[in-house]
């Protein structure tokens, strides 16, 4: 029996996490400087403005690239990972798993210092290279997740019958396991290009001058006149967020299918 006190929990729980988002359409088109209530009217103006904004435009194309570049390292580095840790055994392999994973549970603030304070010691400028390296460490843990649920969804026989065919552990990998595992990677690439997207802690700490897109949006509610526009930017954000993870969940649950393996729950 379902508890109507629980049920109520779980309407007002739903209702405070996605209220704000709600929110963000109806302020992003309101004719209006002030965010605030009665609304206006309705206007396309914000998202006008919002691109006229040349710092923006910068933002924007740094933080693409440092998603792009991120997210395709991060996977890169998760494929590795996840097929030592589903397929080989070795010395510390505990260890070396978990503080591959470390980034994961660390604060952000801790983990965004650290990196600064290395980075700072040995002489590395800060720049889009830092940011990057920064969010490589952070996107990994994520990667290695996803693919290992990739990996041991995995047929071991396929792998087997491949071999005693005279194919070569590269040609397996390549030909066999690769095409299996691709949904996962897939999912991998938008998800840690997701993260790296909204990521802004460690974008604000290794940045020095590079202006990427949260640390612009961060900066502009400083300004009564631009919070509009940003809420217009927000609500874009939202709308590529959702998409890209709805695409991610897809992948997820084909990859998952494609083995023949049981779905214990994702992202949607």
């Amino acid at each position: 029996m379902k508890s109507p006190s629980l049920k109520a929990y779980a309407i007002a729980y739903l209702i405070f996490l996605y209220a704000p988002i709600i929110l963000l359409p109806i302020f992003a088109f309101n004719d209006s400087k002030i965010i605030a209530f009665p609304l206006q009217g309705f206007t396309i103006n914000w998202f006008v403005e919002m691109w006229d904004d040349p710092t923006l435009v910068t933002a924007f194309r740094n933080s693409l690239l440092i998603a792009v570049v991120s997210s395709t390292l991060a996977t890169v580095l998760g494929i590795f990972a996840a097929r030592a840790s589903t397929r080989y055994t070795f010395p510390g392999k505990g260890g070396i798993l978990g503080l591959i994973m470390l980034p994961m549970v660390l604060p952000e603030m801790i983990f965004a210092m650290a990196l600064l304070v290395v980075l700072v010691a040995i002489g590395i400028p800060l720049s889009l290279f830092t940011i990057i390296l920064g969010h490589v460490l952070l996107c990994t843990p994520f990667a290695m997740a996803i693919l290992t649920s990739a990996f041991q969804s995995l047929d071991r026989s396929l792998e087997e019958a491949a071999y005693d065919l005279g194919e070569t552990p590269a040609s397996t990998f390549r030909l066999i396991i690769l095409p299996l595992v691709m949904p996962g990677i897939i999912s991998s690439l938008l998800i840690c290009f997701t993260i790296s997207l909204d990521e802004f802690i460690i974008s604000y700490f290794l940045g020095g001058n590079q202006t990427v897109l949260s640390v612009y949006i961060f900066g502009q509610f400083r300004f009564p006149a631009k919070v509009p526009a940003v809420m217009a930017l927000g609500f874009i954000l939202v709308c590529l967020s959702i998409i890209l993870m709805t695409i991610a969940e897809y992948f997820r649950r084909r990859g998952i299918a494609k083995t023949g393996g049981k779905d214990t729950g994702g992202f949607l």
